[in-house]
């Protein structure tokens, strides 16, 4: 597939590999794709629970922005560790590399970092041993992502690549037509960066989330922080994608997921749209975090999700990258 074919590196930068068969799957699949692979050296470090030292990553980091080989840098698994990383980050270098950035969960810690502080457009998606490493990988998943970022590096944003699904509305019907950008990740992320130099001030945005293992009452508790801080009240849409893994008890009567999107919804007075294909499930998309997104809305549900680099910067310097190398 030459269209779609990348240089892709494969490095570690939060928790310690623990599937090395996973990683090895992904890097096999990766290159009968098409797709020219590369593991980084550090990528099966362990130090505690992380994978590698918080220097080690760093410099795996370093690497991936370096070699200008790599066009897309791809998490390996995602884990608690970026958080550790932010204020070592040289975001200035960051903002002039071409690197397409692949990742999600805690991933979004460096996503939001990024784009507050660098300005850089990254992408929420698959990672290296939950999914392509998967025994079965989801076709859906693989075809979506690099479809994406290939009609992404070409600048191409014709209506070939909008991507069409249904989402509902936890309230009244209403049809929706919307343009911000497009921001968000996992919401244990996005709240953990309130209030520091690394979360993005988006105004009128279209804000998604999703989480794993968080019962209703804490999901909840996070949309009020959200809330509270005044930030849902800056967007123009949320955008709720799964949130797996939720174990319901008998003290919650009744109160579920639904119950609790409900409540901040009418306290918020933002669209809530359930039903995002993204988050920790086997079939995702691949979101281009700090891209400009047009959102239209049907009254049957009907959705069509549109993306655009702003102002095209990045697509360019990656071509420049290409032109370069070859």
């Amino acid at each position: 597939m030459p269209g779609l074919s990348f240089q892709i590196g494969i490095y570690a930068p939060a928790g310690a590999v623990r599937d090395l068969w996973a990683l090895q799957r992904a890097e096999a699949f990766l290159k009968a794709a098409g797709h020219v692979v590369c593991v980084d050296s550090a990528a099966c470090n362990r130090a505690e629970r992380f994978a590698g030292s918080d220097a080690e990553r760093l410099d795996a980091v370093t690497r991936m922005r370096e070699d200008a080989r790599i066009e897309l840098a791809l998490a390996a698994r995602g884990g608690y560790g970026w958080s550790r990383l932010l204020d070592q980050l040289d975001y200035a270098a960051f903002a002039h590399d071409a690197t397409f950035w692949l990742g999600h969960s805690d991933f979004t810690a460096f996503q939001l970092a990024l784009l507050a502080r660098a300005g850089r457009v990254t992408f929420a998606g698959p990672m290296a041993c939950s999914d392509f490493g998967a025994p079965q990988v989801s076709s859906f998943t693989f075809q979506h992502c690099f479809d994406l970022l290939a009609a992404m590096r070409s600048g191409d944003t014709s209506d070939a690549h909008a991507f069409t699904c249904r989402l509902e509305s936890a309230g009244a019907s209403r049809t929706l037509d919307v343009e911000g950008i497009l921001w968000g990740g996992n919401l244990t992320m996005v709240t953990h960066l309130l209030g520091t130099p690394y979360f993005p001030e988006i105004e009128n945005g279209i804000l998604f989330l999703e989480d794993v293992g968080e019962h209703p009452y804490r999901i909840e508790r996070m949309l009020y922080q959200l809330l509270y801080s005044g930030v849902l009240a800056r967007q123009q849409v949320v955008l709720l994608g799964a949130f797996s893994a939720i174990r319901l008890v008998e003290h919650d009567c009744g109160y579920d997921l639904a119950a609790a999107v409900r409540h901040i919804r009418e306290k918020s007075c933002v669209p809530f749209l359930s039903g995002l294909p993204f988050g920790h499930v086997r079939d995702k998309l691949t979101l281009p975090v700090g891209a400009i997104c047009r959102l239209t809305l049907a009254d049957d549900g009907a959705a069509t999700l549109r993306f655009r680099m702003p102002a095209g910067k990045q697509a360019e310097s990656m071509r420049e990258a290409r032109k370069d190398i070859s």
